[in-house]
């Protein structure tokens, strides 16, 4: 493939420090459907081959410690994606213990207000203990920005360097982050060699350790002793892969087919902004938790949930009939999957879809059999999960009849009766899209007041000169007016219900202003030819 596909091999970066502006989508893959996942990948990216300390591998152990406070502030503040929220981690590769650590930096930027999250991160080396002098504040970093113009570096790289090393330093004494949890996972990468423009990274045996319970002895000792035993809830093993797609597409908007074929071929369950972090913290610390991400409520992981000792984080289990009927969702906890519930992959223990589901943004009736599509169908809501209910898909397909009352009014369609959610890679939501239907129901009931006010008017002197053509007038224009404010409360649920759902398609009404703009103009037509008849008459009668 890669004789096929003409790789050209670009050159590596040695950079001391490295900043990564990417595009990441993270998915679930069932551990039946890795090596399917696998081939498809290869047809059109190498393996990264990694270098280990025996030769050359696919796949190499990865390990992560992450730094957080007792009050877990790190964590909480990313589960809020708040804008800033940091992610500070400890990385290595191998099996062995570790001798060149990265020390990384992620921050979070929303990216619906244009800004874009990025990690960065620097190299230190831990056979000279400068791993306890970063967590120390101790780090010598003008002596290692002096060896690095030595050593050829450029003022700039330097000064970059010196301000990322002196940002995570402080960031590491001011906030009392100590090592809190750790990933660990074997890692196969798929790239061609030194091009990120496309990367594919596959986690598979992902668990999570605690590490927090052990002296760290005034940080000399930052991670687990790999020769101790762990404790069953000191350890959480997650039952999925996890495949990552990350894009560095420098000006192009649209991703290669492959990747979108990939991503469409129901092998993928894309689950939102995923963290291992966030989840490990979650399961074995979950008395110091004040949340816990919505996927913990996903069927898949209830099992390996209870078995790490985190039943208390999830919903009951032996709710009563009466108990549940209070509640929307009585499978998931409260949050967010009580208001959408297309977010668990593999649905709640009261909705198990462990059986029946398919990739969240399958294109093809195929996508059950693991089939790859090479064609992409945009029909996307009638095909997100295999079980969708065909009256569904003949609305969306348009084999069904829309009502009398349906065509006129959207919101009394029988469209709007669909239980298929779009995942968010089909329609993607900002939140200025819903201060503008408030926008446009704030304009739309203007304009009905406004059509009050003048008929009101139009009776109130119409009523001194017993002007009953104005009264008439005045009567069919106050109806209108009342139209006006009803059609504006109901178009702004039903698109509301729309951004909600992110069903694909159109979110504006072809017909209703048509038909209230019609009415408005019918009755001033009337009203200019009665007018015009007059004065026809009363010049008549003057002559």
């Amino acid at each position: 493939y890669s004789t096929l596909r003409n790789d050209q091999i670009a050159e590596e970066q040695n950079e001391a420090g490295q900043s990564f502006l990417r595009s990441t989508t993270k998915y679930w893959i069932k551990t039946e459907d890795v090596s399917r996942v696998k081939y498809a990948v290869l047809k059109n990216l190498p393996v990264f081959l990694q270098k280990t300390a025996t030769g050359e591998s696919d796949s190499q152990l990865t390990n992560s410690v992450y730094l957080d406070n007792n009050q877990l502030e790190l964590y909480h503040t990313r589960l809020d994606k708040s804008p800033g929220s940091l992610a500070l981690r400890l990385r290595w590769y191998g099996a062995t213990n570790p001798s060149l650590v990265f020390v990384e930096r992620k921050t979070h930027r929303d990216k619906w207000i244009g800004e874009v999250s990025v990690k960065e991160r620097f190299m230190v080396k831990e056979t000279e203990k400068e791993v306890r002098q970063v967590l120390k504040n101790t780090y010598p970093i003008q002596a290692k920005k002096q060896k690095m113009i030595q050593e050829g570096s450029t003022q700039d790289e330097a000064d970059d360097w010196e301000c990322l090393a002196r940002e995570i330093t402080q960031a590491v004494s001011s906030k009392q982050l100590v090592p809190t949890m750790r990933t660990q996972y074997m890692r196969t990468a798929f790239q061609i060699p030194f091009d990120a423009s496309v990367r594919v990274s596959l986690d598979t045996n992902l668990c999570m350790i605690s590490e927090r319970g052990y002296d760290f002895k005034n940080m000399n000792v930052w991670h687990r002793d790999p020769n101790e035993t762990i404790a069953h809830n000191e350890i959480t093993r997650f039952p999925h892969a996890v495949l990552e797609i990350k894009l560095e597409l420098k000006g192009q908007t649209e991703p290669p087919k492959w990747v979108t074929d990939l991503m469409d071929s129901g092998l993928l369950y894309e689950v939102h902004k995923f963290s291992k972090f966030n989840h490990g913290c979650a399961v074995l610390l979950p008395e110091d938790v004040r949340s816990v991400p919505y996927w913990v409520d996903d069927a898949s992981l209830r099992q390996s949930i209870i078995e790490s000792g985190g039943g208390r984080i999830l919903v009951r289990s032996d709710m009563t009939e009466k108990e549940k009927k209070k509640i929307k969702h009585p499978g998931s906890g409260p949050g967010a999957n009580q208001i959408y519930d297309h977010l668990l992959p593999f649905g709640d223990i009261e909705n198990n879809k462990i059986a029946t589901a398919t990739g969240r943004t399958a294109s093809s009736t195929d996508a059950s059999k693991g089939i790859i599509s090479n064609h992409r169908n945009h029909n996307y809501a009638a095909q997100f999960y295999s079980e969708a209910d065909k009256d569904d898909d003949k609305m969306l397909n348009g084999e069904e009849d829309d009502t009398c009352l349906g065509w006129l009014f959207p919101f009394c369609s029988p469209y709007n009766n669909m239980y298929i959610v779009a995942p968010t890679s089909v329609q993607k939501i900002e939140p200025k899209i819903f201060f503008a239907n408030e926008r446009t129901f704030l304009h739309w009931l203007h304009a009905g007041i406004t059509l009050y006010t003048i008929s009101s008017g139009i009776l109130v002197f119409s009523a001194e000169d017993d002007a009953s053509w104005a009264q008439w007038y005045a009567m069919a224009l106050l109806p209108i007016s009342l139209g006006f404010c009803m059609y504006a409360l109901h178009v702004f649920l039903w698109r509301a219900d729309r951004i909600k759902t992110r069903i694909p398609g159109r979110w504006d009404d072809q017909r209703g202003p048509f038909i209230l703009g019609g009415l408005i103009v019918l009755v001033l037509t009337i009203n200019f030819i009665t007018k015009l008849k007059q004065i026809v008459t009363y010049e008549t009668v003057e002559l």
